[in-house]
């Protein structure tokens, strides 16, 4: 999970950015930082994802979790 102060310096950095004053250590950091708050977000909407449950026309459940495993296995064949 990304932190307070990990988003509060992904701000800093991106200002600098907009003023030009990026040196290329600070472009790795950020980029770091970023990729970490894309994963976070990406974790947090696939929890939420897996959770939900979807009714089917003939009235039965599908979780959505069991659903996606499902559409994974028929491309790995």
């Amino acid at each position: 999970m990304v932190t307070e102060k990990e988003i509060a310096r992904i701000n800093e950095l991106a200002k600098k950015q907009k003023e030009g004053t990026l040196t290329a250590e600070e472009k790795e950091e950020q980029q770091a930082l970023r990729q970490k708050y894309l994963r976070s977000i990406r974790e947090n909407m696939r929890s939420s994802l897996d959770q939900m449950k979807i009714q089917n026309p003939d009235g039965t459940i599908t979780n959505v979790k069991d659903r996606r495993k499902d559409w994974l296995n028929k491309i790995k064949e």
